[in-house]
């Protein structure tokens, strides 16, 4: 793959917006969240209410999300969303819900898939840097493989981190490659999930669904430092979902998302010890996002909390523990429980302080909440 290839080179012309607009409104239409004789859906409280903007995220008809895996707002915000789907495999909004651009069989071929049903079966979560003057895009995949028809062992696919321009011009990948070259880099990740970016540029990626292992490389990706390792420890993870360089203080700060031990875990950035947040609302956080002073943590285990800089919590969002503990099926429960989470998985936050919210369900349950403060 040379450096100036496109992941997704084709971008939608008017004559596809007119037909993407016409079947928007159709989907809408056939909703029973978008009617407008609905009472407002809210949650939170005080400060931190927050109103559901039931239409935003609607896609055309034939194309439908899978399990929701990131979602960010880019310089320009944009909210780029990415799930276990091959139609689309990532979808770009304007704060509005307008529907900007899909990404599904140009982005299978640049990253070197045969088709879409890969980027389906390895999408994880995506990260939205600025560096300098420049944005970029990091992409973290999980990892596939299974076996054949006849018993043998299919290649294994994924297990890369790879970051792009935000057109989607490939920079560097980073784990499962083939070779190595100027843009390629061997590393043993076995099965990443979340990447983030320091201020100086150094770069932190978590082997969480896979060897509980973190490790540090400088701005080129040349390794600094790996530790963890299954356990409870401070220095080990069970499930070292997500990661962030936190900079709300003077001096930055990493986070680690432990979700199977219900525990957010707090180190220098050379990745050094400094203390853990747990308690009532820390269940089974998944990754963070920092806005205004504060940290957002969607938690898989139904809910959204939210820290201010002393590591305090502040709100706690649409808690659906209760709603869910009946054991039905988390679809059937949608409709009547539009203020309450099933599974988020990542969010992001704009900047009028509204959130959007993608959570770890077969359809994606892609959600804006409008910052209501009352």
């Amino acid at each position: 793959m040379q450096p100036s290839e496109y992941l997704f080179p084709h971008r939608l012309n008017r004559r596809d917006f007119l037909r993407l607009g016409v079947l928007s409104a159709t989907a809408l239409a056939a909703t029973p969240l978008a009617r407008a004789e609905d009472a407002p859906v809210k949650i939170g409280s005080g400060k931190w209410t927050y109103t559901l903007d039931p239409s935003w995220g609607t896609l055309p008809e034939g194309m439908k999300y899978g399990l929701g895996c990131g979602i960010v707002v880019d310089g320009k915000q944009r909210i780029v969303v990415t799930s276990r789907s091959n139609h689309p495999c990532v979808a770009i909004f304007d704060k509005s819900g307008k529907l900007l651009e899909t990404w599904s069989n140009d982005f299978a071929e640049k990253v070197g898939y045969p088709s879409p049903d890969e980027v389906a079966a390895t999408a994880h979560c995506i990260y939205w840097s600025k560096e300098g003057n420049d944005e970029f895009f990091y992409f973290t995949e999980n990892v596939a493989g299974g076996k054949n028809a006849d018993g043998t062992p299919k290649p294994k696919i994924g297990a890369r981190v790879y970051k792009t321009d935000l057109k989607g011009k490939i920079l560097c990948t980073i784990g499962n490659v083939e070779s190595e070259d100027a843009t390629h880099q061997k590393f043993d990740w076995t099965n990443p999930t979340d990447v983030a970016v320091a201020p100086n540029g150094d770069i932190y990626v978590v082997d969480g669904y896979g060897t509980q292992r973190v490790s540090h490389f400088d701005r080129n990706w040349k390794h600094l430092k790996t530790f963890g390792g299954k356990g409870k420890t401070n220095d080990t993870f069970n499930t070292c979902h997500g990661i962030w360089v936190d900079t709300r203080k003077s001096t930055p700060e990493i986070y680690i998302a432990d979700r199977a031990n219900g525990r957010l875990q707090v180190y220098d950035l050379e990745l050094n010890y400094k203390r853990t947040i747990a308690g009532e609302f820390v269940r089974n956080p998944c990754c963070f996002y920092q806005h205004d002073g504060h940290l957002y943590v969607p938690d898989l285990a139904s809910m959204v909390t939210i820290f201010d800089a002393d590591d305090k919590q502040v709100a706690v969002l649409g808690d659906g523990k209760a709603v869910l503990a009946g054991g039905k099926a988390k679809q059937e429960m949608d409709a009547p429980n539009p203020d309450k989470f099933f599974a988020p998985h990542a969010l992001t936050v704009d900047s009028e302080g509204s959130i959007y919210v993608v959570e770890w369900v077969p359809w994606g349950r892609v959600r804006k909440f409008r910052h209501t403060p009352v």
